[in-house]
């Protein structure tokens, strides 16, 4: 196994130096590992023309371009730490990445730089650098050789925030090269032969990944400018796509696009997701004809857990999300850290190789999160006697009404079989008399009255799970990996202009 990013840049350089490393859609440019190779050394002179140094923090505000990632591998050739910055991010959001992570210099396409310049003067940054300025840097002499080791870091990569503010996660070269590693080694046991495709944001660790697993591979990485749910599978079948990964409502808005006669038609050979919809899963796979493969990881841990071919058949739409990577352990505990019965339900512990090295400026929920040597996920999951891992829900989305346990996920789950229902989140709302009560946040594609959907609710779920609080939104607030910000929800007085169910009425 590689024991950098550097190294993986280097070793495939040498081995597929003509061969398209990325395929970036909307541009039409492409460049082969070789071109990697070239650009990243260049990229490395021109910041460190700009003073950039080993264990420097670098701002990165760019959208799906190239300069994304030969900004991420070149800081890498110096020993800095890229900090992506959510290219959505204003001043206040944008301001506290910025500040909290240290950043010196900040890098920005050029209708991003504003951005950065209004919120230099309360951060660390000396200069803001457009990636047109940077690419004019007259050429150099190379920066003085660094040697990256494992545990150097490479990121400051900051969480979605759904509970809070986000935490900067310190991620080492460990953390990309173990999962690339698992990723090429085992299922889905990608090689030159493959090709990627990517549609998230590169602020997100998605395509990060999926880049150091091309590199690791030799597979081709195809890159869109976002995730169009119309106009996907057609890139799919135009570049010749074998492997991808998506998340959060992405498999479901895909299940509601038209369907076609070359749905069929493509080369994919699987498909990996997260938060599959167990009701969907095996539509899913009907209408595409190949199978879906459930994972599960955090920006803070990489790839933890994933289904392995030997266990899809029976688990289709069973919320199973699979077993421990090899480079992983894992536990299913209570609230004190000690394991539980297999089949009994616990907070999902994780412990291995390439993990986090700790959340940035922040010792007390490093602490927290890495207690008795385990990282607490937050997660509430259960083990089955083979030492497969079913998915429950989130230890803040487990809602207790009267003595009964609620998972939000699946109330939202039921209320996402709705017809008119686009997306829905569930939260708890604090009640004297049942402890906490049942609140749901929908987004319709055609008029539904509460009553109407509280009805359709009691179809599919035991009654203390129907929701007693509606509220009808446009849009739901969400983090930069499309999960819903919950956190945002929760602020304020959730019974204000909802209707409640038990009074008949809007409040």
């Amino acid at each position: 196994m590689s024991q950098h990013l550097v190294e993986l840049v280097d070793t495939a350089a040498a081995r597929w130096p003509g061969k398209d490393a990325w395929i970036f859609d909307h541009t039409g440019e492409r460049l082969t590992f070789a071109d990697v190779e070239r650009r990243t050394h260049e990229v490395a002179a021109a910041l460190a023309a700009h003073g950039v140094r080993p264990g420097d923090r670098v701002a990165v505000m760019v959208a799906n371009r190239p300069e994304f990632p030969l900004l991420w591998l070149a800081l890498a050739r110096l020993g800095a730490a890229l900090v992506p910055v959510n290219t959505g991010y204003r001043e206040l959001d944008g301001g506290h990445v910025v500040a909290h992570s240290g950043a010196t210099l900040a890098v920005a396409s050029p209708e991003f730089a504003d951005v950065l310049r209004s919120v230099a003067p309360a951060t660390s940054l000396r200069a803001v650098v457009t990636t047109d300025e940077l690419a004019a840097v007259a050429p150099a002499p190379p920066p003085d050789p660094f040697t990256p080791t494992p545990e150097t870091p490479t990121n400051i990569q900051y969480t979605s925030g759904t509970t809070g503010a986000p935490k900067g996660c310190v991620l080492p070269h460990r953390y990309w090269t173990t999962l690339a590693d698992d990723l090429a080694t085992a299922f889905p046991a990608i090689t030159s032969d493959d090709v990627l495709l990517t549609a998230q944001p590169f602020h997100y660790i998605d395509p990060q990944w999926n880049v150091a697993l091309g590199l690791r591979s030799g597979a081709t990485l195809v890159v869109l400018d976002r995730f169009h749910p119309s106009t996907f599978w057609q890139k799919v079948r135009d570049h010749g796509v074998t492997w991808f990964y998506c998340l959060g409502l992405m498999p479901t808005l895909l299940l509601r696009m038209p369907a076609c006669p070359e749905d069929r038609e493509h080369r994919v050979r699987a498909i990996t997701a997260s938060a599959i919809p167990p009701e969907l899963h095996a539509e899913l796979e009907q209408r595409w004809g190949v199978p879906w493969y459930e994972a599960f990881g955090m920006t803070e841990t990489g790839g933890d857990i994933r289904m392995y071919p030997g266990d899809h058949d029976e688990l289709v739409g069973s919320g199973c999300i699979g077993r421990p990577a090899a480079h992983r352990e894992v536990v299913i505990a209570d609230e004190h850290g000690v394991p539980v019965p297999r089949g009994t339900d616990g907070e999902l512990l994780i412990r291995g190789t390439g993990l986090m090295h700790r959340y940035h400026d922040d010792p007390d929920a490093t602490a927290e999160a890495f207690r008795g040597g385990w990282f607490h996920t937050g997660d509430i999951a259960r083990m089955d006697e083979q030492g497969r891992v079913f998915y429950v829900g989130r230890t803040k989305d487990m809602i207790r009404r009267s003595g009964e346990n609620i998972a939000a996920d699946e109330v939202e789950r039921a209320l996402l079989l709705h017809p008119d229902v686009e997306s829905a989140a569930v939260v708890a709302v604090p009640d004297e008399l049942r402890g906490e009560e049942v609140k749901a946040y929908v987004v319709l594609a055609a008029s539904r009255s509460p009553e109407e959907l509280a009805t359709f609710c009691e179809t599919k779920l035991a009654r203390f799970k129907v929701p007693r609080y509606w509220s009808i939104v446009d849009s739901l607030p969400r983090t930069p990996s499309e999960r819903v910000a919950k956190g945002r929800l929760r602020e304020g007085d959730q019974r204000a202009g909802a209707y409640d169910r038990r009074e008949g009425a809007w409040l």
